[in-house]
């Protein structure tokens, strides 16, 4: 009996043609994200003093420093869950519409722009002197101008502007992968909107809503042009990745800066674990129910 080829024996253990395709994607990983994170682990680990862990002690021991994970969190999670409440109903909209392309892109239109522009323009659009207040007082709405700059809510109105359209986008994808057929099947065995809703639609959401909730959070938590342009930098805005600026270009001292970004790497995977796994408490059966 002839012992079967290499290639034979590969492909049986799923190394086939099909495999090295991984590869260059594989390499993009290892360069630009686990060495990376590998190098930073290391740097967080050698500080200019003291024992190896120094900088997390020099961090958490310092309430001006820990105090930021609170504010950056105080700002993240609100915003992601604002961008999805407006994503979900303006994404079930959007899929019946016959002219989706063009609404999807005024939609998205800002997510071009940038955060600083868009901080900037919002400086001069909710500034005290700038046309919101202006016409509220104006119309009679408020007898002086009220501050909506160098404040929470000014990096809130810019992280919604600059947030919406990506979960938008991704909300979409996921409402319209969804078959028409299952819904039309619902309604005709009596289901009513919010029964369709709840009992159809979201259930096959839920493990898409969790992965847009990840992905708009982490951008969210990562928050840096709009809370030094629109924020209080040494205030209530003062979140996490301005801590580590800080300590690495002010302060000089990299290896803190690194152990500081570590621990907002680490925050955020909690949020993420934590969201991933209550997914499950929503719906445990199959997804199967999109298109194609």
């Amino acid at each position: 009996m002839s012992t079967p080829s290499l290639r034979y024996r590969l492909a049986a253990r799923g190394f086939d043609g099909t495999t090295l395709l991984v590869l260059p994607g594989l390499a993009v990983m290892l360069g630009l994200f686990i060495y990376p994170f590998f190098y930073g682990l290391a740097d967080s680990v050698m500080p200019k003093e003291g024992a190896w862990y120094a900088n997390y002690v020099a961090f958490f021991s310092d309430p001006f420093q820990y105090r930021t994970i609170a504010s950056t969190l105080w700002l993240a999670l609100p915003v992601t869950i604002v961008n999805l409440a407006f994503a979900v109903p303006i994404a079930f909209r959007v899929r019946l519409m016959t002219r989706q392309r063009l609404l999807t892109t005024i939609l998205v239109l800002p997510i071009t722009l940038g955060t600083v522009f868009v901080a900037d323009g919002l400086l001069t659009f909710l500034g005290p002197q700038g046309w919101f207040n202006r016409v509220l007082v104006l119309v009679g709405l408020l007898d002086a101008p009220v501050k909506l700059t160098n404040n929470y809510w000014g990096v809130f109105a810019s992280l919604v502007i600059t947030g919406f359209p990506f979960a938008f986008l991704l909300t979409l994808s996921y409402v319209t992968g969804i078959d028409p057929a299952i819904e039309q099947a619902a309604a005709t065995l009596g289901a009513n909107a919010r029964q369709r809703f709840m009992k159809v639609f979201l259930p096959l959401l839920v493990p898409g809503l969790a992965v847009t909730f990840c992905l708009a959070f982490v951008q969210a938590f990562a928050v840096f042009p709009s809370a030094v342009l629109l924020g209080a930098p040494a205030g209530s805005t003062r979140v996490i990745s301005i801590a580590a600026y800080q300590a690495a270009f002010e302060q000089y001292d990299h290896s803190l800066g690194t152990a500081i970004a570590m621990v907002m790497g680490a925050v955020e995977l909690v949020v993420v674990l934590i969201v991933l796994g209550a997914r499950s408490m929503f719906y445990r059966g199959p997804t199967g129910g999109t298109k194609g």
